[in-house]
């Protein structure tokens, strides 16, 4: 694949078997090519999207430009059985007053004993009946081996499972049960970085809710897998309309339709999605070239409550219809622009590879085993570069080439020297091996070493600006032309809130980045951290005891401005929170208040 050195060659994508066919198509529209072992060189790739989850190698191996759709071990929130011990532990350290979104839950066979001593304390208690249950294999999805009960002779099982309270009270639209599907992007776990996506899935049970029919899908499930298949899907039901699904803007409408207040609904969910991540962020390695997608599932019940019943990995993105398509395929092109690809990127360091430079870059523990030596300016040869060309752009130029190991060791070094403004920087040292990092022994990089007296210090901060956040280039693809704003009366508007000043904090070269995450990318709008606090709370190792209590803080703000007596909110009371900027000074995002209130 021949391409101009001095030119950007389109972004590669790798997919690994089983990948999303809707994945492939988005990427190629954008200009992406698909990577070929025949045509590509080893690593000569930006993307490597796989469903499974990745090994430890790929983590530990991945390059500067390449990025990785998983984060690794957060099993520990998509494994049913996992879920329920970890949300299990945080009620226990943070009380179920504010972990009181899940479902009662056993693990069997385990818990058995402590679910038959629940199971009898309630039919005793009313009357010689139970609450229903649901029972669910732990490790499988799409809705198989569920099922239904409230007997408990009933509860047959041959592996592992768990047995939730049935939430047998569920909002209904015209007879209809539904559940949310949520789509929240994790950016970072090191800072813990959370994005929702304000477009998702409504998912309608095919046939009227009846307790009295327990082994009936079609009227107690909501996995589309199901209902896909069931005799109703494509019968025009009752406001419901045809298939089994809507998409989250008409939703709102319809909560809006009703009278309901949804700031309060939407920023409980919000606060569902941080608390459960929350319960997993300090135990997941730092994996700065990742990202992760999420399927929350939540039910809302006749109180307008609303309860985890799931989190999925690698959340279904294959197309069943139109709804599909339309919240699917928006998300995915999001998904990619919030993954931040750089000008860099797009050259993927050919000199690098060609002298197989591959060591690892965050979690890997090999070392360099003779000195870096840098290729040189990819540039040197166009004549329109050479006129301008010094040792400063040459030094420029070979930084695109590092490691973000290497360089953290520049700044470093840079650190070390910072208390002498304006004098002359020092050789800049790098490590020779792993042993010479620890023991102190260095050699001067060879191209370096001709700077000794020609960088200034603010030349160095310079080259940290090759690593700032950027587009990749002026390219435009054919979806992103054609995408209208966000807007009407369906979507969130635009985040109207009171920006803070990003508090200053020495320079600290172990940790990392420590600057303010955008806002919103696309339909992504950020959820976490929402306040100056979330925001230092979440640098270095994650204070969860303050990021917890911070979300129980904008609860009890949140439902001290909004009480049970005022689910149906007037439109003078909207005002008078926007008045008092109550959204803005809560949270950064979003505001959750729908534009067909705004419309009024």
């Amino acid at each position: 694949m021949a391409a101009g050195l001095c030119g950007p060659t389109p972004l590669v994508f790798r997919l690994h078997e089983g990948a999303p066919e809707l994945v492939r198509e988005v990427l190629l529209e954008r200009g992406w090519e698909e990577y070929d072992e025949q045509e590509h060189e080893e690593g000569d790739w930006n993307l490597y999207w796989r469903t499974s989850a990745f090994h430890n190698s790929d983590y530990e191996n991945i390059l500067p430009w390449q990025r990785l759709n998983h984060h690794p071990k957060t099993v520990g929130i998509t494994r049913k059985d996992c879920l329920a011990r970890n949300l299990k532990r945080m009620r226990g350290t943070f009380g179920s007053g504010l972990y009181n979104f899940s479902p009662t839950t056993f693990i069997l066979p385990n818990d058995y004993t402590r679910f038959l001593a629940e199971y009898t304390k309630h039919r005793l208690k009313n009357g010689g009946r139970s609450w229903y249950w649901i029972c669910k294999p732990v490790d499988l999805s799409r809705g198989r081996g569920v099922f239904i009960f409230e007997d408990i002779r009933d509860l047959v099982y041959d592996s592992s499972v768990i047995v939730q309270r049935y939430i047998s009270n569920p909002l209904l639209i015209s007879g209809y049960k539904f559940d949310l599907r949520i789509y929240v992007c994790v950016k970072s776990f090191q800072p813990l970085t959370i994005y929702m996506h304000q477009e998702g899935l409504v998912r309608f049970a095919t046939e009227k809710y009846n307790l009295t029919s327990l082994d009936n899908l079609y009227s107690h499930l909501t996995n589309t897998s199901i209902n896909k298949f069931g005799p109703f899907y494509t019968t025009d039901k009752e406001r419901v309309g045809q298939g089994c699904k809507w998409t989250m803007s008409k939703f709102r409408c319809y909560l809006h339709s009703q009278g309901i207040n949804e700031l309060f609904l939407w920023q409980k969910i919000n606060n569902i999605v941080t608390l459960t991540l929350l319960t997993i962020a300090p135990s997941v390695p730092s994996s700065p070239n990742s990202v992760e997608l999420f399927g929350f599932d939540i039910l809302i019940d006749a109180k307008y409550k609303p309860w985890l019943l799931e989190v999925n990995y690698s959340p279904a993105l294959t197309i069943d219809c139109q709804v599909d398509m339309t919240v699917k395929k928006v998300l995915l092109n999001d998904l990619v622009d919030l993954m931040n690809y750089k000008s860099m990127d797009s050259v993927r360091q050919r000199g690098y590879l060609k002298q197989k430079y591959k060591r690892p870059c965050y979690l890997g523990s090999q070392s360099l085993q003779s000195p870096m030596l840098l290729p040189k300016s990819r540039c040197e040869h166009h004549p329109a570069k050479k006129k301008s060309h010094s040792i400063h752009s040459t030094f420029s130029d070979s930084m695109r080439y590092f490691p973000s190991v290497e360089m953290n060791r520049i700044r470093s070094a840079r650190n070390s020297i910072s208390n002498t403004k304006g004098s002359a920087l020092n050789p800049i040292l790098i490590p020779h091996s792993k042993t010479a990092a620890v023991t102190g022994n260095r050699k001067t990089h060879p191209v370096l070493s001709q700077m000794t007296e020609a960088i200034q210090w603010s030349e160095v901060t310079d080259v940290e600006s090759e690593f700032d956040d950027r587009n990749l280039s002026t390219f435009v693809s054919p979806w992103q032309a054609s995408r209208q704003p966000a807007g009407g009366c369906c979507k969130l508007p635009a985040i109207h809130i009171q920006k803070y000043k990003t508090p200053k904090f020495p320079w600290d070269p172990k940790s990392q980045d420590k600057s303010t995450p955008p806002l919103r990318v696309g339909d992504f709008i950020l959820t976490f951290p929402f306040n100056e606090v979330t925001l230092k709370a979440s640098w270095d190792k994650l204070n969860v005891k303050t990021a917890v209590h911070e979300v129980h803080k904008l609860i009890s703000q949140l439902a001290s401005g909004f009480s049970h007596k005022q689910k149906r909110g007037t439109e003078d009371e909207l005002d008078r929170c926007k008045e008092k900027k109550d959204f803005g000074s809560l949270f950064w995002g979003p505001p959750l208040l729908s534009e067909c209130h705004l419309s009024n």
